[in-house]
């Protein structure tokens, strides 16, 4: 069931966001809750555009509502400068020279007049876009700053792809002199162009993967399909669709990725005409035309090539949200264990929808698999989560990977099943509950000399956890067991 697009109109019949009791009696975290709606309004609103112009605008005349900071302008690569609200036309010479210092990255500036000034990266699909320069009279508190941040992450993202659009329209632009100039192709032009439009109104309402299988397979009258990069199924549209879905070896998918990748056009796969959607190299999608009898015209190829187009523009947003969602949880499980204050740590926690405000303990596990990545046993802990049906916070941490969860487990089959993942031995501590979430530095310590009585007591792969420790909780502390 396809989601209805959202509108400015219907942004403001929005539901207010419910408050726990905490929130009715605490002003900064209800202030803080509101600050995180109006940025995701903002953020819907810069996903909803496609005008640079307006995405600009639109921060910096949103940036003092969110506090006492504003944007003094956007320093673009190529050294173009954009002012933020009536501020000065033209970038100071010092000012690009700090800038241009920094490269792919951020850090303070120093502007006349300004107590304070941070350069953020707009980044986008293709790499850095530039930088978002704020100001405020003194430095602003931590929740300030990463508003910034999130504010300038999100414009980056919106005029990436404000500039996609703005590809597209001039490659229709094009399509239209081409009609005028060749009337022989008039019908074929005209079928080009309503192929464009339809496929422009799935990107810009949002409708998804099943809107863009949706869209090709009414314009080509084919059934259509939208793969991943190991060949599962991510959408269908039209009759057909076999059961269970058929998939193809690893082998003989990646040459047909090299081959895809070479051609860069719709090229023949067996009954299929298949063209790939690769925003970015690690971003990889395939758009499938169903087509045993080869009675594909060209209209039917523009119909593809745009919707392979449409797809990566889709891919590239999904995989943004998600870079996003996983850089904000790595850096609130990393502040939780380090130690963080109750307030700061339910606000970020309830922005990524999670419940913080229950008891939670820490986990930690260690464990070496067959796989060389670094980051081979952190899959391998978030899978046997999946798999087990806990809810919780994982990252890594010195080496190992921490735990921050409210479940109640049977550890040693969680052990088992990253054992068994990994193909060696795994040791789990557990520490103790924790009532609220500054606390849980100490049940990092309890879970890493839970941990140490496991390896240095016990034999094997195994569990102990720190509550149940007893009279060894002595011994927990001695550096030399």
């Amino acid at each position: 069931m396809t989601a209805e697009p959202t509108t400015p109109s219907s942004l403001a019949a929005l539901p207010a966001l419910p408050l726990r009791p905490a929130a009715a009696t605490d002003p900064g975290l209800r202030e803080r809750l509101g600050e995180f709606r109006a940025l995701l309004v903002i953020s819907l609103l810069m996903t909803e555009s496609v005008s640079e112009d307006q995405i600009l605008e639109l921060a910096a005349s949103s940036a003092p509502g969110l506090g006492k900071w504003r944007v003094e302008g956007y320093s673009f690569t190529g050294g173009q400068w954009r002012p933020g609200g009536d501020h000065a036309n033209s970038v100071p010479g010092s000012l690009a020279r700090q800038l241009a210092a920094f490269g792919s990255g951020g850090g303070k500036v120093d502007l006349p007049g300004r107590g304070w000034a941070w350069a953020y990266p707009l980044r986008g699909v293709g790499g850095l876009l530039g930088h978002l320069v704020a100001s405020c009279e003194c430095e602003p508190s931590a929740e300030e700053r990463f508003l910034i941040q999130v504010m300038a992450q999100q414009t980056g993202v919106a005029v990436s792809n404000a500039r996609l659009h703005a590809r597209e329209r001039a490659t229709a632009a094009e399509l239209a002199a081409a009609n005028t100039a060749l009337a022989e192709t008039v019908n074929s032009l005209r079928r080009s162009m309503d192929i464009h439009e339809r496929l422009t109104r799935v990107a810009v309402s949002g409708e998804g993967q099943p809107g863009i299988a949706r869209a090709v397979h009414e314009l080509t009258g084919m059934p259509v399909a939208i793969e991943d990069r190991y060949g599962n199924l991510s959408a269908w549209a039209g009759p057909g669709c076999p059961e269970p879905y058929p998939k193809e070896s690893f082998a003989k998918r990646e040459h047909l990725l090299r081959r895809l990748l070479r051609e860069t056009k719709p090229a023949r796969d067996g009954e299929r005409l298949v063209m790939l959607a690769s925003p970015r190299t690690d971003v990889i999608g395939v758009l499938a035309l169903v087509d045993p009898g080869r009675r594909a015209d060209s209209a039917d190829l523009v119909a593809l090539e745009h919707g392979a187009t449409v797809l990566s523009m889709e891919l590239a947003r999904l995989r943004g949200i998600a870079d996003t969602e996983l850089r904000l949880r790595r850096d609130l499980v990393h502040d939780l264990l380090d130690g963080t204050d109750d307030d700061s740590a339910l606000t970020r926690a309830d922005a990524l929808a999670y419940d913080l405000r229950r008891p939670h303990r820490v986990v930690v596990i260690e464990g070496k698999g067959r796989a060389r990545a670094h980051d081979a046993l952190l899959n391998a802990v978030r899978r046997a989560l999946r798999q087990a049906r806990l809810a919780g916070l994982c990252e890594t941490w010195s080496g190992n990977v921490a735990v921050v969860t409210a479940s109640q487990a049977d550890w040693e089959q969680l052990c088992q099943a990253i054992m068994l993942d990994l193909g060696s031995r795994c040791h789990i501590g557990v520490g103790g509950l924790c009532a609220r979430p500054s606390e849980l530095p100490r049940s990092l310590r309890e879970a890493g000399l839970a941990l140490r009585l496991q390896k240095t007591l016990l034999h094997g792969s195994g569990v102990c956890e720190y509550p149940k420790l007893g009279i060894f909780r002595m011994l927990a502390a001695i550096p030399d067991l």
